[in-house]
């Protein structure tokens, strides 16, 4: 079969006439007007009997000028739009025309955007063919494309339309302002090429064709100089970021991203969600705080709307956002707290005095782990690390263990181990006193200098993980050629096999095999598993050749730095105010004996996440034997309880979790996660007004002080990745798994983050400046441009 009639034609048929072709054919299903026309199928090879074929339909339905339109089977589908990718061509008249038009479709097929698109969405070009839709051409007195949710602010309850008089391309390409319409519960202006009747009549059919397709579309439409309204295309909207959940409370409702404060913004996997909405929810309640939390996405968001509508917890929020989820989060408070739907509702007080009670109920043992961690800081460390050792043990699985369902239970598991405030007691003395001195010494001292004293901070987790890296690379030089001449990824698996030379990773892993960039996802490999990361960075430290830019050298020079600030600020401040100046000094010395263990509780807390990961991947090679899953990993993309019906029950999980990796491919390839969404899918940090700017300057928040100038490396993934030293890293967001890579760079700029979080704190130990909150930094700067980091003012310029 060569042609078929657009009539024909349904969504089912998408592998055999293209996406376009299909959207097309199911408006004509519907009903709704459609210019006639035909397709040549993707099976069609255009040889003689093709060409016959195609000339044939052409004449059956009248001649004359038709639309030309590429139609690939990887085109106007949910997950990629291919927006402009293939080519149109209007007004073709006579047989000649219409096969040059044809092959030219067929042939953009293979152009160099179309290829670059694919590649960019991760689709085989193998597996893509290309049909062409053949229409009666319309001549429109107007045209345009209409949204049926706001693809600007994700708004679900707004249509958006852009037209203009003449041809819809003219609005499609950009060549022509547009006049826009915003369709939602205030009428628009009547200025412009459409009234009322006209908007109204666009509206009904765009709830239409939402209703039947089952989301949001793009629709592209023509008004004839009757007044008929003809529908050109019909596709869903790809770049909508996924709604919350439904919820029965009063709307709107606000949600906040958590994972961008543990440096994670790529989706979770099913069962690290379930895992991580759980262990939230139960540390707000510690608190005596109920938030709900959700998936949106694959992120974990929280429901605040009940703290932003309590009277007197939406005054602690903007500067909890402030100290705990960064400037981003602090500005969408801000924003929602001045929208009236937001006010706050007198009663809402529940809140706050649980939270009260809950601190209440701490404060005994509280004071008494804070006062003795500043009393004997020496002896805090030292019981610290031995709880870390006793977790590490007290996480591993009993040997006895042997069936799918104990381990199962075991991962379900959720008991809170009481030594654990022997952790989290010296951890919070070390932040409570590295806050202080920023008060007392006001007007004595700059932030930069308080800043330099709080660099090079001894005792952290992540730091000694990362130089014990660096000494492992030192180690290495005698198979230099081998370890920066042989892809990371080949590297692990020889080591895994047992054939790479000893080069001291077997030691590093024991220490260290349990972490992994977006390490609190339990579905997520640890470097244990697979050391690719581990070799990637192997690799960059291979690289440095200056001495004085050795990592070991640069932090060394952080802590004389530190030391040195720290002794003048005492004397210049004693001088000035003899008691301030002592209680000052004390707690700066007390904030470098405490704050560095502020990673401590994380990395102990890894241990039984990475425990739950063996568990649950023997339980998944259980389920390959029985024929219930595909690979033993699998089981990452269930939820426990899912997991357990198939342990109990032999629910064959397969088709359920082909879906959810669909999905989660699909959401690790989105560059931007909403800081904040609304229950109508508003991403709201859009409706504030962007900080002024130029066009060279882009603007953040100072995480750690210093200025480095320096060519651009964007990175999205740390697997694999390769910084030249002294490079400016810029990045999405950060955690501790991306830390090794900041031993060579220059400097540091993320999209995200909060001043106290892994990454700026990181880079303020190493004495590296850093810039976060910098948003769109990884589409604003290309790799290989010449960037300045001012983390005193928070500002990144670029080279022009």
């Amino acid at each position: 079969m060569n042609t078929m009639r657009l009539a024909k034609i349904d969504a089912r048929m998408v592998d055999l006439v293209g996406g376009k072709a299909a959207g097309l054919g199911e408006l004509v299903r519907m009903g709704e007007r459609v210019p006639d026309g035909f397709c040549l199928t993707a099976t069609a090879s255009l040889d003689e009997a093709a060409e016959r074929d195609l000339l044939a339909a052409y004449e059956h339905f009248g001649g004359g000028a038709v639309a030309v339109r590429s139609s690939a089977t990887a085109e106007d589908l949910p997950d990629a739009s291919f927006a402009g990718q293939q080519d149109t061509f209007l007004d073709v008249s006579g047989a000649d025309e219409l096969l040059k038009a044809v092959r030219r479709c067929r042939d953009s097929l293979h152009s160099e955007r179309a290829v670059a698109y694919r590649e960019a969405n991760g689709i085989e070009h193998a597996t893509v063919r290309m049909a062409v839709v053949v229409q009666r051409m319309v001549n429109p007195v107007v045209a345009g494309v209409m949204f049926t949710a706001n693809p600007i602010t994700g708004c679900r309850t707004e249509m958006v339309v852009d037209a203009a008089p003449g041809l819809g391309t003219a609005v499609v390409d950009g060549s022509v302002e547009a006049d826009h319409y915003v369709l939602g519960e205030t009428p628009p202006s009547a200025a412009g090429c459409l009234g009322p009747a006209q908007w109204e009549e666009l509206q009904k059919v765009g709830q239409r064709l939402q209703d039947h397709f089952g989301c949001p579309q793009d629709i592209e439409w023509a008004l004839d100089q009757d007044g008929t309204l003809w529908l050109l295309q019909s596709r869903p909207i790809t770049t909508l970021f996924p709604l919350p959940p439904d919820n029965a409370g009063p709307h709107p409702r606000i949600y906040l991203e958590f994972g961008h404060v543990q440096g994670m913004l790529q989706p979770a996997t099913p069962m690290g969600m379930s895992a991580l909405k759980a262990l939230v929810a139960d540390m707000f309640a510690a608190f005596g705080v109920k938030v709900e939390i959700v998936d949106i996405g694959g992120r974990l968001y929280g429901d605040l709307t009940d703290l932003v509508r309590s009277p007197s917890m939406r005054k602690r929020l903007v500067k909890l956002m402030s100290v705990d989820f960064g400037p981003r989060a602090q500005a969408v408070i801000e924003h929602i707290m001045t929208d009236p739907r937001f006010a706050p509702q007198p009663g809402s007080r529940a809140p706050a005095h649980t939270a009260f009670t809950s601190t209440l109920r701490k404060a005994p043992s509280a004071l008494a782990g804070i006062l003795g961690a500043l009393a004997r800081p020496d002896a805090a460390r030292a019981r610290v690390y031995e709880e870390i050792d006793r977790l590490r043990n007290r996480t591993l699985a009993p040997a006895e263990l042997s069936t799918a369902g104990e381990r199962l239970s075991l991962v379900e598991a959720n008991d809170p181990d009481p030594g654990y405030d022997r952790i989290v007691w010296p951890i919070i003395a070390g932040m409570l006193v590295a806050a202080v001195p920023a008060r007392l010494l006001k007007g004595v001292a700059s932030d930069a200098e308080i800043k330099t004293v709080l660099s090079g901070m001894p005792y952290n987790v992540t730091i000694e993980m990362d130089l014990a890296l660096w000494r492992l690379a030192e180690h290495a030089t005698a198979h230099r050629d081998l370890l920066l001449g042989t892809p990371p990824d080949e590297l692990a698996a020889t080591y895994l096999a047992g054939a790479l030379p000893d080069i001291g990773l077997a030691a590093f892993l024991s220490a260290y095999g349990h972490r992994a960039a977006a390490e609190v996802d339990v579905g997520v490999p640890r470097w244990e598993e697979d050391p690719t990361p581990v070799f990637a960075m192997v690799a960059n430290y291979l690289r440095v050749t200056d001495p004085e830019q050795a990592p070991d050298r640069r932090f060394e020079r952080a802590v004389a730095a530190a030391e040195a600030k720290l002794e003048e600020l005492s004397r210049r401040t004693r001088r000035r105010r003899p008691i301030r100046g002592r209680l000052a000094g004390f707690f700066l010395r007390r904030a470098r004996a405490l704050a560095g263990l502020r990673e401590a509780g994380k990395f102990a807390g890894l241990y039984s996440l990475r425990e739950k990961r063996r568990q649950l991947l023997l339980v998944g090679a259980e389920l390959v034997d029985h024929g219930l899953v595909d690979r033993a990993d699998d089981i990452m993309f269930l939820t426990i309880a899912e997991a357990r019906a198939a342990v109990d029950q032999g629910v064959d999980h397969r088709d359920l979790i082909a879906s959810r990796k669909a999905v989660h491919r699909r959401e690790s390839r989105r560059r931007n996660v909403p800081v904040a969404i609304l229950s109508d899918g508003t991403d709201v940090e859009v409706l504030i007004p962007p900080a002024s700017s130029d066009a060279r300057t882009l603007s953040g928040v100072g995480a750690a002080a210093g200025k480095a100038t320096g060519p651009a490396r964007v990175i999205r993934d740390p697997s694999g990745a390769h910084v030249e030293p002294g490079e400016i890293l810029v990045t999405p967001t950060t955690d501790p798994g991306w830390t090794p890579l900041f031993l060579t760079a220059g400097g540091l700029v993320t999209e995200t983050g909060a001043p106290m979080a892994h990454g700026p704190t990181v880079a303020r130990e190493y004495g590296i400046p850093a810039v976060i909150c910098v948003r769109d930094a990884t589409e604003r700067i290309r790799t290989g441009q010449i960037i300045t980091v001012d983390g005193a003012a928070g500002t990144v310029t670029l080279d022009q």
